[in-house]
């Protein structure tokens, strides 16, 4: 049995080597980017209007002109009109180019306008030069670098890349991962239940997890029989680069995953991680890059197992880049007895402090599963320490933000 932080270390130590593919923009959700974006002209591209009103020349207004002749109207997506003569406005529309002449743009709010005689009153003193215009290249410069690679794609990615013209995108090609349940005490979820049988879930919460980054998954489902298990296992492996594995690797008598997977080449890296929940984590790889995580089948030990060590991996391996350790404040005295890291299941907030508070949300155990509805994360409290306090700060691992 080893420490969390070994097994954490070996499992980062066999990251796969992925290869790099295009995507079409809108299929880039999810994916991770391995190019970067570069702007293709000036960011705004012009002075842009940022209100409906008319533009001026501040000049004029400088000048003591109040009553201004509205010359006609600067449209968004009209080319450029000219201001010309003095006391002289353009009506001027949000997301419009500022006409030529014009350094200072007024809200319809601050005028009044006399439509018979085309006359725009100004009635605000506060008139400035560049006032309610965007000027052209001061958010980002041609050339300027807009979008890292290693970023995890999101719509700004995606507006940010369209905007410059990128109709597909550089990505890392997913892994093909296969996820795997074991036991005849499960039954599909479309099946009743007899009374000595549960529905199977993890599959499917480990399915979704992973389309939060743009993998589709394949499932399996196989029963304790050691030699089907295996044939069967050889085929999936064969097939996949990852399986994560959920059940069948504690020590009971019909827990044959760690002896098949030995039987078919998987070198064994570590059975058993000091952890509570999820001590019968078994993890190991084959050449050339084949790697396996195999969880214990109660749903929350699967559920921790995941976040805390496949998703660090899964961001490493796709080339994403690092993000720093999320710390939380205990949110309520906490005590302890096993002498193993305990993951605590807690619900987090926001203090008026801005510190992250995680207040302890106990379940029945690792098979209560249900408990994770009140919950959105898990606070990593090391095992040589009993009593924990309100207020000190432990590693968190969030799960519904990974």
């Amino acid at each position: 049995m080893i420490e969390v932080e070994e097994a954490a270390r070996i499992i980062a130590s066999t990251v796969l080597e992925l290869p790099t593919i295009h995507v079409p923009l809108e299929k880039s959700l999810g994916r991770v980017l391995r190019q970067v974006v570069v702007a293709d002209a000036d960011f705004p591209p012009f002075n842009r209007v940022m209100m409906d009103g008319i533009a001026i020349r501040h000049k004029d207004f400088e000048r003591g002109i109040r009553d201004f002749q509205i010359l006609g109207i600067q449209a968004a997506g009209a080319s450029q009109k000219e201001l010309k003569g003095q006391g002289s406005c353009l009506e001027v529309m949000t997301g419009s180019i500022a006409p030529a002449g014009a350094d200072a743009v007024v809200p319809y709010e601050e005028i009044v306008i006399d439509g018979k005689n085309k006359i725009a009153a100004v009635r605000t003193d506060d008139v400035r030069p560049g006032k309610h215009i965007h000027d052209k290249g001061s958010d980002k410069k041609a050339g300027d670098l807009l979008v890292q690679a290693g970023k995890l794609i999101g719509a700004p990615e995606i507006a940010v890349a369209a905007s410059v013209g990128l109709i597909a995108l550089k990505v890392t090609g997913n892994p093909s991962i296969a996820i795997v349940s074991t036991g005849e005490e499960l039954v599909d979820i479309h099946e009743q239940p007899q009374a000595h049988q549960i529905r199977r879930s993890n599959v499917y919460a480990l399915a979704a997890e992973l389309k939060r980054f743009g993998i589709e998954s394949a499932h399996y489902h196989l029963d304790d029989d050691k030699k089907n298990l295996t044939q069967k296992l050889e085929g999936i492996l064969y097939a996949h680069d990852v399986i994560i594995t959920s059940g069948g690797v504690s020590r009971g008598k019909f827990d044959f995953l760690p002896e098949a997977f030995e039987d078919l080449g998987v070198k064994k890296s570590f059975h058993r991680v000091k952890q509570k929940p999820g001590k019968p984590f078994w993890f190991g790889t084959k050449a050339p890059g084949k790697v396996v995580f195999a969880f214990p089948g109660n749903p929350v030990s699967t559920f921790l197992c995941f976040h805390k060590y496949f998703v660090p991996w899964l961001r490493k391996t796709l080339g994403m880049d690092r993000t720093s350790h999320v710390r939380a404040v205990l949110g309520a005295d906490f005590e302890i007895k096993t002498g193993l890291t305990y993951f605590l299941q807690v619900k987090t907030h926001i203090n008026e402090n801005g510190q992250i508070v995680a207040k302890p949300n106990t379940g029945k155990g690792s098979g209560d599963h249900a408990n994770l509805l009140s919950g959105d994360a898990f606070l990593e409290l090391p095992g040589n320490t009993r009593v924990f306090k309100r207020g000190d700060v432990f590693n968190l691992i969030s799960f519904r933000n990974s």
